[in-house]
């Protein structure tokens, strides 16, 4: 199944929920865990059984190039299309973008989200579509499937009034054939059926069911959120606690407490630190006398007689001599 499929991965929206980090950088690109989110992004493709014969089509917006750049350099080997959102009018209409690269099967990822999913099922997929889900509590906060009790999707939703169904989806679908979508979302803009001036994915999906086509529901165990600074915070913890601790390399350092877990490159200067838990730290960083816990700091930051929890630093940041929890975007300063 894999041989000819494209990979969609919409990234061009504003990122309004992590200003001031997205007044930078785009939002796939801030850090968390040893790397940034479009890299744990790409990893989820891992389990294809042939991640080498994919495409990916990026639909960027205004800082696309910090995209380009960033494949350019860490992820050579993947060919990649490029197709410019020049207009925010919501996911449907970021999809129809990719337009011209499109055909066959294929995935959509959306880069604020990071799932565990096993791609190898779709070797032998027999429906025209998968949509990955979630059982929540409260289903209410978010657009959740109705499906059948033989986990056909019978219509998506659109943050329910009532809790009959928990099925969240997470923001990763397959497609077997690409036309089929983008007819759909013809259709949808055709007509205008719009949420708050927005095309939004689940009206066009509405569009297939209507049609007649079988999409069923595969649930996930993982569903880790990167759209807000709190889930961020909330994110790295989960990713700090499975496999990406690497605390032993600072064991027995002097001046250095490491509680684990924690993510710090070995590029850094440290003095006089307690680090952790839940701290990852970008590279070529300097901490001097500084107590810091369930934080992110960016590449470059420079870091001085400071309590820090809970807080999330950019790149290039300079923050001396206070005790806060603090929200910085890139080149800021705080002293």
């Amino acid at each position: 199944m894999s041989e000819g499929l494209k990979i969609v991965i919409p990234m061009g929206g504003y990122g309004t929920r992590l200003r001031p980090h997205t007044w930078s950088k785009p939002k796939p690109l801030i850090y968390l865990a040893g790397k940034t989110v479009l890299d744990y992004v790409l990893d989820q493709m891992s389990t294809l059984t042939n991640p080498g014969d994919t495409e990916y089509i990026f639909i960027i917006g205004p800082q696309g190039e910090q995209i380009r750049t960033h494949m350019q350099r860490f992820h050579p080997e993947k060919k990649v299309h490029y197709a410019i959102q020049s207009e925010m009018k919501g996911q449907s209409h970021a999809i129809f973008q990719g337009q011209p690269h499109l055909q066959g099967p294929m995935l959509l990822v959306f880069s604020d989200t990071l799932t565990e999913v096993d791609l190898s099922v779709l070797d032998d997929e027999q429906s025209d579509g998968v949509i990955w889900v979630k059982p929540v509590p409260d289903p209410r906060r978010f657009g959740v499937v109705k499906a059948d009790k033989n986990g056909r999707v019978e219509s998506l939703i659109e943050k329910p009034s009532d809790m009959s169904n928990n099925l969240a989806v997470v923001g990763f679908y397959y497609f077997k054939n690409s036309a089929q979508l983008l007819s759909a979302i013809e259709e949808q803009m055709e007509k205008d059926i719009t949420l708050k001036n927005e095309f939004f994915l689940a009206d066009a999906i509405n569009i297939l069911l209507s049609r007649g086509l079988n999409i069923r529901a595969e649930e996930v165990n993982v569903w880790l959120d990167a759209g807000t600074p709190e889930t961020l915070l909330e994110t790295n913890r989960y990713l700090l606690e499975n496999r990406h601790d690497n605390s032993a390399d600072f064991k027995g350092c002097l001046g250095i407490t490491v509680i684990p877990p924690v993510h710090i490159p070995s590029n850094v200067h440290l003095e006089n630190v307690v680090i952790g838990p839940n701290v990852s730290i970008g590279d070529g960083c300097v901490l001097k006398n500084v107590i810091i816990q369930d934080s992110i700091v960016g590449e470059n930051s420079d870091i001085n007689h400071i309590l820090l929890e809970k807080s999330l630093v950019g790149s290039g940041v300079k923050v001396h001599g206070q005790a806060l929890s603090l929200n910085l975007g890139d080149e800021s300063s705080a002293t």
